[in-house]
């Protein structure tokens, strides 16, 4: 996610703060910030796949994905 299109996201939400929203521009936000969600949990997803628990006797381990029953 590119600098700009978080500014706009930003000048979106104070726009609708102070004088409302054209349907197209609502529809712009909502695909911003959808595309930002992404982008953050990607992120967090890449991280903490790259993420090793360091044991006291020297073995390393990463760590495992939880499955939600």
């Amino acid at each position: 996610m590119t600098q700009e299109k978080i500014d706009r996201i930003n000048a979106l939400a104070r726009k609708a703060k102070t004088e409302g929203l054209t349907p197209e521009e609502t529809a712009e936000r909502d695909a911003l910030r959808k595309e930002y969600i992404q982008s953050v949990t990607g992120n967090l997803r890449a991280q903490l796949d790259n993420t090793v628990i360091q044991h006291p006797n020297g073995l390393r381990t990463p760590l495992k994905k939880k499955t939600l029953s």
